[in-house]
């Protein structure tokens, strides 16, 4: 019973600890942000690993990234400008700044 115990406390755990990963996965792509990106590889955009690459360390990075998020950009990655995203709020914005971010 010991056991059972110890494996379903393990279990409940890892599901707290995957879960918000998820959720901004299924954010990011409720919001067609995978459309046009992918966590490891480059498709239109670059990778959500890249991005994290590039402005790690960068205390205003959630910042940065959530106004472009929100409004858009163009010439950070090439000539593929990304559009603004008038569906996504400025708390989700910045919640899938934030998620970006730990794509390591």
């Amino acid at each position: 019973m010991k056991r059972l115990c110890l494996a379903i406390a393990s279990l409940a755990a890892g599901f707290a600890v995957s879960t918000p990963a998820l959720a901004d996965l299924q954010l990011a792509t409720a919001k067609n942000c995978m459309a046009c990106h992918a966590v490891a590889t480059k498709l239109v955009g670059p990778s959500y690993k890249d991005v994290a690459a590039k402005y790690a360390g960068q205390k205003d990075a959630v910042d940065k990234l959530a106004a472009k998020i929100v409004k858009g950009g163009a010439g950070v990655w090439g000539p593929v400008p990304m559009p603004a995203n008038a569906q996504v709020n400025a708390d989700e914005a910045k919640k899938l700044a934030a998620w970006v971010l730990t794509q390591k």
